[in-house]
C-alpha cells in the first residue's frame, strides 16, 4: 500500500486546521481569502493566514506568490494523503486491523451499499487475497533459499 514516500501526518493538527486543509483540497488552488469565506463560521483572516502557515510549516502547503497575494496547494496529492489518514485511522481506533475497520464501514453503510458497491468489495477482497497469498508464499521461499546459502557458506571455508 506504501509508496516509498511518507506524507505529513494530521493527528496533530487541530480541528480548525483540518478544516482548512480540506478546504483547500476541495478548491485545489486557493488565496486565505478564498479559505475564510469556504469556512463554516469563519475565523480572522489573520487566524486562517497562522493555521496556513502552520500547515506548510508540517509540510501539508505550499504556496507561489500570484502579485500581492499567495495562493496554497496541497504539497501532498489527496490519494496519498488519504491513504495516511486512513493508515493513522485504522492504527489509532482498530488496533492496526483493515478487517475491523472494514467491518465497521460496512455496519454502518450496508443499507446503503449499491450492488454495483458490493460486486466491487468483492473484486478488491478477491485481489487483496491472492496478494496476501502470494506475498505468504514469497516469504516462506525466502528462508529456504537463505538457509541453503548459509550451508554453502559454510561449506566453503573449509
Amino acid at each position: 500500500m506504501s509508496d516509498g514516500k511518507e506524507s505529513p501526518s494530521t493527528a496533530g493538527l487541530s480541528r480548525r486546521t483540518r478544516q482548512i486543509l480540506e478546504v483547500v483540497y476541495r478548491l485545489e488552488r486557493a488565496t486565505a481569502a478564498e479559505i475564510q469565506q469556504a469556512l463554516p463560521d469563519p475565523p480572522s483572516y489573520s487566524a486562517v493566514r497562522t493555521h496556513l502557515r502552520i500547515l506548510e510549516e508540517r509540510g501539508h502547503l505550499t504556496h507561489v506568490s500570484e502579485g500581492p497575494r499567495y495562493v496554497y496547494t496541497p504539497k501532498v496529492p489527496r490519494e496519498r494523503a488519504s491513504r495516511g489518514a486512513i493508515r493513522h485511522l485504522v492504527d489509532t481506533f482498530f488496533e492496526g486491523s483493515v478487517a475491523h475497520a472494514v467491518a465497521a464501514l460496512l455496519d454502518t453503510s450496508s443499507s446503503k451499499l449499491s450492488p454495483e458497491d458490493v460486486e466491487h468489495l468483492k473484486v478488491l477482497i478477491e485481489d487483496a487475497r491472492k496478494e496476501s497469498a502470494s506475498r505468504s508464499q514469497d516469504a516462506a521461499a525466502r528462508p529456504a533459499r537463505s538457509r541453503r546459502g548459509a550451508s554453502k557458506r559454510k561449506g566453503e571455508g573449509k
